[in-house]
């Protein structure tokens, strides 16, 4: 009796998050195969699986490193991922609650990609634009400090994320070296 209880309960879930589903599906568009809600996760929001057919995270990296690859084989084999979200997880609660309210919600993009990127990055996948990423989490955490970015002139996407980086030209040296 438990069990069926359970399920109807899923069950209702289930169809109370579809229109969160497919809003989702619509995002990540070609990222992912289908969205759906998941009965197995616990605490995180949501997460990615690759098709019984699709590359693992390990192969998709080990393939993306090959030199002579097929793009179309890439497409194919890569593109196989779902997205499965957790209808008790905070997150999802509010962003249904927030899709439920205005399916337009500008900040529901940045959200669900956000959270998709994140998945893949917890799943052993790479990002295709990293600076894409850091640019979102930037503007998340400008709203979360109550930082409209409008006030500014600096805006996230004009960020030289090269100057980050450091080693410069002592590293050309070093490999003359050898």
């Amino acid at each position: 009796a438990e069990y069926m209880g359970e399920k109807k309960r899923f069950e209702e879930l289930t169809a109370s998050f579809e229109p969160l589903c497919k809003i989702m599906k619509d995002i990540l568009d070609k990222k992912v195969e289908k969205v759906t809600v998941s009965n197995r996760l616990v605490n995180s929001p949501c997460c990615i699986v690759t098709s019984q057919f699709g590359w693992s995270a390990n192969m998709e990296r080990i393939m993306k490193a090959q030199a002579l690859r097929d793009s179309s084989t890439m497409g194919y084999m890569a593109g196989k991922k779902n997205l499965e979200i957790n209808p008790d997880h905070k997150i999802m609660t509010n962003l249904k609650d927030r899709v439920d309210k205005d399916k337009n919600d500008k900040a529901v993009k940045d959200l669900v990609l956000l959270m998709y990127e994140t998945s893949l990055l917890a799943s052993g996948f790479t990002l295709e634009d990293p600076t894409l990423h850091s640019n979102r989490i930037h503007r998340m955490i400008m709203l979360g400090l109550g930082i409209d970015d409008t006030e500014e002139d600096v805006k996230m996407d004009d960020i030289d994320t090269g100057a980050c980086i450091t080693g410069g030209d002592d590293t050309a040296d070093r490999m003359e070296e050898v």
